[in-house]
This record gives C-alpha cells, sequence and structure tokens, in this order.
C-alpha cells in the first residue's frame, strides 16, 4: 500500500469525506485520481462502496482496510519511537561534549519540540551544574553563555557569539550515520 492508499484509508477510515468531491479536496488530487485510488483500493478489498440512493454512495472500510490500517499505524509508530531514541542519542552526545568542555549556561534559540527535547536532555545530564535559559533571537553583544540554536533560519555569522554556538538541526543533519537510519 503506497503513501497516497494509506492517507484514503484514514479519510474514509475518519469518514471525513462524503464523497469523492470532498475525498479528492481533502487529498488535493483531481477528482480521477482521486477516483483511480478509490477504484485500486475496492479492487485490493481494503475498501467497500455502498449505494445509498442513484447519486449517493458510501465508502467503508472492510476488515482487511482496517487491518491494513492498524498495521501501516503500529509500524509508522515504532518508526518515529525509533527515530526520536537516534535524534536523542545524537543531542546526549552533542551535550554531553559541550559540558565536558567547561559549558554551564546554555541558552535555547527557538521553541520548537527539538527546543524541549533538548532542554529534557540538558536537566537529565547534571540538572544541578547547568543553566538553561531561552531566548527566540540572539543577542548583537557578546553573553557569557553557549547557544544551541533549535530553529531553521537562525544564522550567527558576524554576530559576537558566533564562536559560542552550535545549530542542532546542523548538528543532527550532518550525522550520516543517523540521517541513513531515519531515512
Amino acid at each position: 500500500m503506497d503513501e497516497r492508499e494509506f492517507e484514503l484509508i484514514n479519510i474514509i477510515g475518519a469518514e471525513l469525506g462524503a464523497n469523492q468531491r470532498d475525498l479528492s479536496k481533502l487529498m488535493e488530487l483531481s477528482l480521477g485520481q482521486t477516483n483511480m485510488l478509490i477504484k485500486r483500493l475496492v479492487s485490493k478489498g481494503y475498501i467497500r462502496i455502498s449505494q445509498l440512493n442513484k447519486k449517493k454512495v458510501k465508502y467503508l472500510l472492510t476488515p482487511k482496510g482496517f487491518s491494513e490500517k492498524m498495521n501501516k499505524s503500529v509500524k509508522y509508530t515504532l518508526k518515529t519511537i525509533n527515530s526520536l531514541s537516534l535524534i536523542n542519542n545524537k543531542l546526549t552526545e552533542v551535550l554531553q561534549k559541550l559540558i565536558q568542555n567547561g559549558h554551564r549556561h546554555f541558552v535555547i534559540v527557538g521553541q520548537s519540540d527539538l527546543a524541549r527535547m533538548v532542554e529534557a536532555h540538558l536537566k537529565n545530564i547534571d540538572h544541578n551544574a547547568v543553566e538553561v535559559s531561552f531566548m527566540n533571537s540572539i543577542p548583537l553583544e557578546k553573553m557569557d553563555a553557549y547557544f544551541l540554536l533549535c530553529r531553521e533560519s537562525v544564522s550567527l555569522k558576524g554576530n559576537a557569539n558566533e564562536n559560542q554556538s552550535v545549530n542542532l538541526i546542523e548538528e543532527l543533519a550532518k550525522d550520516e550515520d543517523l540521517v541513513k537510519k531515519l531515512t
């Protein structure tokens, strides 16, 4: 089952699309493509069509379709958990090196899920020995802190704090082993 088929099964399972036009809009596909997907899922036994009247039909998941939806959801969840574990390990490695190098005051730049993960890691590594604060932007004047960039499109080029920072998104992305395992 490909991603589009899975998306359609999820929409039908949640009863979000009352007709092909609704399904087409929800999936951002043409009516023809939606019709083709529906026919493919019917032929595979994942959905069935119930005729309500001359003009109206209802799309229903079959037990096979429901089972496939559940299997794919479980696999996706397990892959996500594994990915988070790999990211957590890399974050721990990077943050422990910074602490071993004597850094104790960290400023997390950003309010993302990554920023909250970084905060939790710092507190777990040694919550008594580190100070953590948050900022949405980096001040131009030099600060006695190490900046952990946790959002995209942040640059410290030419900033007084340039040598006291690490872009954690870039750090995760440049780890080829991590990227291979996540894809």
